[in-house]
């Protein structure tokens, strides 16, 4: 495809105690953009989370980044000794960044 950067997609997900600290993590390996979606939901190795819970809300939030190959092993790098600290998960995946206005990779 013309017009589109190879890049790696990051998908974190942790309690959204934690993003504060994932977010100051994300920093420390030179990351200069992201998206990150609050009060989400789901089923893992924490059991369920629902933030629409009546009794006890455990809400996640996600993290999504894209970046190059270089920067993307110096965040798992950076990420790893914290993973099991901060439960949940990290998926990385091949993507492509079309083109367009300045980019915050």
């Amino acid at each position: 495809m013309n017009n589109t950067i190879a890049m790696k997609r990051f998908e974190i997900v942790v309690d959204e105690e934690k993003l504060n600290e994932l977010i100051a993590l994300l920093g420390e390996a030179g990351v200069r953009g992201y998206t990150f979606i609050k009060n989400t939901g789901g089923l893992g190795s924490r059991g369920e989370r629902r933030p629409d819970g009546l009794f006890l809300q455990e809400e996640n939030a996600m993290v999504i980044l894209a970046c190059q190959q270089e920067q993307a092993q110096k965040l798992v790098a950076t990420l790893r000794p914290k993973l099991k600290e901060f439960g949940g998960m990290c998926l990385i995946s091949d993507c492509l960044w079309v083109e367009g206005p300045a980019v915050s990779y």
